[in-house]
């Protein structure tokens, strides 16, 4: 296959994808409004459409901003087929990324290539079933293990999981970069202390640390110390 034959190929399972992944969202987030709605008509219990306009409204002023920068963040990362795959199944932050990125390394591929959006693909797509598997696997579980669960030696270990997660993860490209990285996490640290209550905005202070760390990247670039 020549680069022409490539170039159409990829074209043709871009466009299936976007196909696919709008279909996919939307019966997904019908499916997700249905059952609720469906319960309430059936039950006689519907809501109250002012109370749901209202609290749906002061939910959606705080969270559409995070919704925005996690998309213009992460699609360029994932790609288009991973894209659509992480938004309607979750677990983004703790997950899907850590395993597309992993993918990436593992295969050797670069962001915005056509072979880093298949393999991100692939990757999210296993993450998703195995999520799924082990969902279904702790239901039926749930009862037998609430004990364990519950006891509390075990509450810090689960207190922790997703700081344990991403600081392995994060500590690979600190150490590669650690002159572009240290000003942007020590700031970062010291914020979080002095205010704790912006722990809720990390999706917009992720565009605060990005910009400091391209600013340092270009600062020492342009000084001839990073290649």
């Amino acid at each position: 296959m020549n680069e022409k034959e490539r170039s159409a190929f990829y074209e043709r399972y871009e466009n299936g994808i976007h196909v696919i992944g709008r279909v996919g969202l939307s019966l997904g987030i019908l499916l997700m409004l249905a059952a609720p709605l469906a319960m309430g008509w059936v039950l006689g219990a519907g809501p109250d459409w002012a109370a749901f306009g209202m609290g749906f409204f002061q939910v959606a002023i705080i969270y559409w901003t995070s919704g925005v920068v996690e998309f213009l963040v992460y699609s360029p990362l994932l790609g288009s087929g991973a894209s659509y795959l992480t938004f309607i199944t979750g677990n983004v932050l703790n997950l899907k990324v850590p395993c597309a990125v992993n993918a990436r390394e593992i295969c050797g591929t670069e962001v915005g290539t056509p072979e880093n959006d298949v393999i991100s693909t692939l990757s999210v797509a296993a993450s998703s079933l195995v999520t799924t598997l082990v969902l279904a696997i702790g239901v039926l579980c749930l009862v037998p293990l609430t004990p364990v669960l519950e006891a509390p030696a075990l509450q810090p270990a689960f207190n922790n999981v997703i700081p344990a997660l991403f600081g392995a993860l994060a500590f690979k490209y600190f150490y590669r970069n650690m002159n572009i990285a240290i000003i942007p996490l020590v700031f970062m640290c010291i914020l979080f202390v002095a205010a704790p209550g912006l722990i809720g905005s990390v999706s917009f202070l992720i565009l605060l640390s990005g910009a400091m760390a391209i600013g340092v990247a270009y600062w020492l670039f342009k000084h001839g110390k990073l290649n």
